[in-house]
């Protein structure tokens, strides 16, 4: 059996979270732009890094509208993550030990209004 390495995957860097709404029921709103770009997808699992205060979190990814630049944090993690806040958005994935050689994660650099200015 193949051993896998839990490597990164998806990478959304120094976005904007535009939002936070405490009484929704959890989860990241991420615009399908942003998605798409990253290689995301809904009810995916991720990390969500605050550059700005240093709270880290694991949550899950839910569709934003396309090309709304939304970035919003829901439920209890509205908490630790605020409106204006820089974050960067992380998944992984386990990769089989044969295919680790020539992986590129998907990484996606972001504007203030969170459209894409370059993407790996």
């Amino acid at each position: 059996m193949e051993r896998m390495r839990w490597m990164l995957t998806s990478k959304i860097h120094r976005a904007t979270v535009t939002g936070a709404d405490l009484d929704y029921v959890g989860s990241i709103t991420i615009d399908r732009d942003l998605m798409d770009a990253a290689g995301l997808v809904e009810w995916e699992g991720v990390h969500v890094l605050d550059i700005t205060n240093g709270n880290r979190l694991e949550t899950y990814v839910i569709e934003g509208s396309r090309g709304s630049g939304e970035i919003c944090i829901n439920g209890a993690a509205a908490h630790l993550i605020n409106p204006d806040d820089l974050v960067i958005v992380l998944a992984y994935s386990g990769i089989g030990e044969g295919r680790i050689e020539g992986h590129l994660p998907k990484v996606v650099h972001v504007d203030e209004n969170n459209r894409i200015i370059h993407d790996l």
